[in-house]
């Protein structure tokens, strides 16, 4: 297990803020226990939390061709028909996938293709449970295309903790399964679209892995 590149900003400032505390309980309060005692269980508990959160693990990807698995960790909390405006325009079968603070927040592409579409939306920072944040909260959206013609939009949405969407996928570029596409910081849900009569192989409550939990088989 190694630190996301993403963290290391945030854990620079962290460890500022740490030795800040120190300096604080020296200057202040003379060294006095009580203060030791939080300036240190602060700046450890502040360090530990931040380390934990931008952690990369190591993983085996499941790469069985045709199979689309979970592009990030997570619990499913959305599995519904919904009407999807910006890309294909139709009626598709959303699946969500809530991101706690506790969870790894890398974002994997979850099939073999190219990145067909990729925008970025400014937006409100709601509640990720919230329906309305699928539309309303800051997000990415990028679509990939295999080469047999299936193509699944997916979105990484912000929610009320999540400040940063990070996203690499470029119009164009190979989307090589098991490989990084973005990172979403504090919180957050991702959304994936597909098409009616899809058979989707998770059910709500269903707590899922980036790279490996099945979501569904794309048809031969």
């Amino acid at each position: 297990m190694t630190i996301h590149k993403e963290g290391i900003p945030s854990i620079i400032l962290v460890f500022s803020i740490a030795i800040v505390l120190q300096f604080i309980s020296a200057l202040v309060f003379n060294n006095h226990p009580v203060a030791n005692f939080f300036s240190w269980a602060i700046g450890i508990f502040l360090i530990v939390l931040m380390l934990q959160f931008f952690r990369k693990p190591s993983r085996k990807f499941n790469l069985e061709e045709d199979v689309l698995v979970s592009p990030c960790d997570g619990k499913v909390v959305v599995i519904e028909e919904v009407e999807e405006t910006e890309y294909f325009k139709d009626k598709r079968i959303q699946v969500s996938v809530f991101m706690s603070p506790i969870n790894v927040h890398i974002n994997w592409n979850p099939f073999n293709g190219v990145y067909k579409y990729t925008k970025y939306h400014p937006g409100k920072f709601l509640m990720a449970f919230n329906p309305k944040s699928s539309t309303e909260n800051e997000r990415s959206s990028i679509v990939i295309e295999d080469a047999k013609g299936n193509a699944v939009l997916f979105r990484q949405i912000a929610g009320f903790l999540a400040r940063r969407i990070v996203y690499y996928a470029k119009e164009g570029e190979k989307a090589e399964k098991g490989k990084e596409f973005g990172f979403i910081k504090f919180g957050s849900r991702v959304d994936l679209f597909f098409p009616l009569g899809t058979q989707i192989d998770v059910k709500i409550g269903d707590v899922v892995k980036g790279g490996i939990t099945p979501i569904t088989k794309f048809k031969s």
